[in-house]
């Protein structure tokens, strides 16, 4: 397609983008939280190492259903109506963990919760990159980990500012989650359907009335000729069409990739913050303090890999990252095992916060929403998320049980192995995507 003869609404596509990742919003309010919440919960439930990993990976669990039920919603009645679920599901699953009374009602809401974090955090990525022009689609993609980070951020400042406020202080935590749900449920109410959900669905005249308020009118027809002609022959897809042969490399790619983005370790840090401040000596304080800087970093380095994802590429920030948090994370360990200051080893904690904001974070959600094709985009999405979850349900729930064993240093040798190996795997296996639209893609990457 010509660039140059089309143009389109970059505010527009902006404001819906961003509405859209309001989704991840909620990601990173529930993923954040637990952080803040477990020094309190340890003492609420007398939680052991077992039952602190399967409380925190509970969300996962949730998180998995979530997708298998976005992957089959979102392609029977759009995106638009899966996304506005996912805000009902966890306005009231914050309240459910906020009022809970006992540990398993707690992990039931907590679950709960997983299914709508899960819902939208496939069908955010999704949903923006379908109606975002090639030459912004990265930027747009990575909106919705600024959110997932601002998010982790804002929840941070919230639980240390509630951090004295008693031993009840975790229900506030958890119950304010209900406040942006519900601004993402308003929101998602203005947003258009995604235009190639519409096409595929035989609705040609409003697909293009929303291609025209994303872009000039030879743009709309642009994209419009070329959804089409990449939906020829389309049919319902099942789970069963994402193996078939055209599709399975990039499928292979898309799991590996969100797998690897889960076990190299960094949402340890996120979630563990405490237990592995606690492990040098540091205060309760100073453990919540350090989940605040750890937002700031996250806040300020996934802005410059928005900046540069369209520009330096997908593959290269990749390569940084997850040489780069090898490094880190064997320095880490060292620094935990020789008992280092608290305020050593939280330079390389930030540093490991940087690497990972700025190459794994977003990169590996932009990669996901770009790879598969136009005909089985749901389904191949959310099994490639459903593998992110698993991933990060068996990261959180070992971690505890690890750490024990080992020291809290002993699993940050076994991430640094893994990110060495994904290191490997993206040199050999992953494609430069940026610049082209999802039909290019299509076309080169479901030949090989």
């Amino acid at each position: 397609m010509n660039q140059q003869a089309v143009t389109f609404k970059n505010s527009y596509i902006l404001c819906i983008s961003f509405i859209s990742a309001l989704g991840g919003y909620l990601f990173g309010f529930d993923f954040a939280v637990i952080s803040g919440a477990l020094p309190f919960l340890r003492t609420e439930f007398a939680l052991n190492a077992w039952w602190e990993g399967f409380l925190t990976g509970s969300l996962a669990l949730g998180c998995i259903v979530g997708c298998l039920l976005a992957g089959n919603l979102s392609d029977r009645y759009g995106r638009k109506p899966g996304l506005m679920l996912a805000a009902l599901i966890f306005a009231l699953s914050s309240l459910g963990m906020a009022f809970s009374s006992g540990l398993s009602i707690f992990v039931m809401m907590r679950f709960a919760a997983g299914v709508g974090v899960g819902m939208a955090s496939m069908l955010s990525p999704m949903y923006i990159a379908e109606v975002s022009p090639a030459s912004i689609r990265g930027r747009n993609v990575a909106l919705n980990q600024l959110t997932i980070v601002i998010g982790i951020l804002i929840t941070n400042l919230v639980n240390y500012t509630l951090s004295d406020n008693g031993p009840e202080a975790w229900r506030w935590m958890f119950g304010l989650g209900a406040v942006p749900s519900l601004l993402f449920l308003l929101g998602v109410v203005w947003l258009p359907e995604s235009p190639r959900w519409l096409i595929k669905e035989g609705r040609y005249d409003k697909a293009k009335e929303v291609l025209s308020k994303i872009g000039s009118t030879s743009y709309a027809q642009n994209i419009f000729n070329d959804i089409e002609h990449s939906l020829k022959g389309a049919e319902k897809q099942s789970y069963k069409a994402v193996w078939a042969k055209g599709v399975r490399p990039a499928v292979i790619v898309g799991i590996t990739l969100a797998v690897f983005q889960q076990l190299c370790g960094i949402n340890v840090v996120f979630n563990y913050t405490s237990t592995i401040f606690e492990s040098v000596g540091a205060s309760l304080d100073r453990q919540l303090f350090e989940t605040v800087a750890i937002g700031v970093v996250n806040l300020v380095f996934t802005l410059v890999a928005m900046w540069q994802v369209d520009k330096l590429g997908r593959r290269p920030l990749m390569l940084i990252g997850s040489l780069g948090l090898s490094m880190v994370y064997i320095i880490l360990a060292l620094l935990l095992q020789n008992q280092a200051a608290a305020g050593i080893v939280s330079v390389f904690v930030l540093l490991a916060i940087a690497m990972y904001a700025t190459s794994l974070a977003p990169v590996t959600w932009v990669l996901i929403s770009e790879i598969f094709p136009n005909k089985i985009r749901g389904v191949a999405s959310s099994v490639a998320i459903v593998s992110l979850w698993g991933a990060y349900f068996i990261l959180v729930f070992t971690f505890p049980i690890l750490a024990e064993k080992l020291g809290t240093y002993g699993p940050f040798y076994l991430y640094a192995g893994i990110c060495l190996l994904g290191f490997l795997f993206v040199k050999s296996k992953v494609r430069e995507t940026k610049g082209r639209t999802l039909e290019e893609l299509e076309q080169d990457l479901v030949r090989h």
